[in-house]
């Protein structure tokens, strides 16, 4: 007993040398109410706050969007009403055709870097470009002239099938003329239609031809002007 008597007694002398003697207890409830407090007033600051214009251009503040404003561009302000952020509001159909448009230049121009390094890495000068123009022309050159060869031999056929054919009936004047054979009829119409058929073949060669003058005359003048040559308006083609 006489033990903690002494330690009661050792327990007070400590208090009552020690700052917190003669600390107030009425303080704990109201510091342990801050303490409380203070999360809460953290979560406010960070719930953010909007500004945004109506209409009739009219600001209004709060911590939500109204629905019918929710497209419109707005402000994320702080609690000072100072600005921190903007966010963008839907587009207009004109600034989604805008950035349409300049996308579809960045690919048009990083097309053309491409196509202008493989120019320079494929020849080295311009003479090199127009004596791969004029073998490509020459082949679509000669693919004309055996087509033009076999349609003056389709003509030539058709013209002495026609003749023949004009010996019999439907054709013959001859009331007593025999009435053509099936076969010939069929020789005739085959005959027209692989001329047609060729006839078509010799346009797109001849337009090939023209394509492949145009495409190679854009990279000589692209060339040049990539190495600063001084660039022509026209270029020789090939007979």
């Amino acid at each position: 007993m006489s033990n903690l008597c002494c330690h009661f007694a050792n327990q007070s002398r400590f208090w009552s040398g020690h700052p917190w003697h003669s600390f107030d207890m009425r303080i704990v409830p109201a510091a342990l109410a801050v303490l409380f407090l203070l999360p809460l007033g953290a979560a406010a600051q960070q719930r953010p706050a909007y500004s945004w214009i109506d209409d009739d251009g009219v600001v209004h503040y709060g911590d939500s969007i109204p629905p019918e404003y929710a497209d419109k561009p707005k402000n994320v302000i702080n609690e000072h009403g100072v600005t921190i952020n903007q966010i963008r509001g839907k587009k207009t159909a004109a600034e989604i055709e805008a950035e349409r448009v300049a996308k579809e230049l960045t690919l048009q121009k990083e097309l053309q870097n491409r196509a202008d390094r493989a120019l320079l890495a494929t020849y080295q000068t311009v003479d090199e470009i127009e004596m791969h123009r004029d073998r490509r022309i020459e082949l679509f050159q000669a693919q004309a002239r055996v087509t033009e060869l076999y349609l003056r031999n389709l003509d030539r056929r058709l013209a002495q099938l026609k003749e023949e054919s004009a010996r019999f009936r439907p054709y013959s004047s001859d009331p007593g003329a025999e009435m053509i054979d099936p076969l010939l009829i069929r020789e005739i119409q085959e005959t027209e239609a692989t001329i047609v058929r060729h006839q078509k073949n010799l346009e797109k060669y001849r337009s090939d031809e023209r394509e492949i003058m145009e495409r190679f005359d854009g990279d000589i003048n692209r060339f040049k002007s990539l190495k600063g040559l001084p660039i022509t308006t026209a270029q020789a083609v090939p007979e």
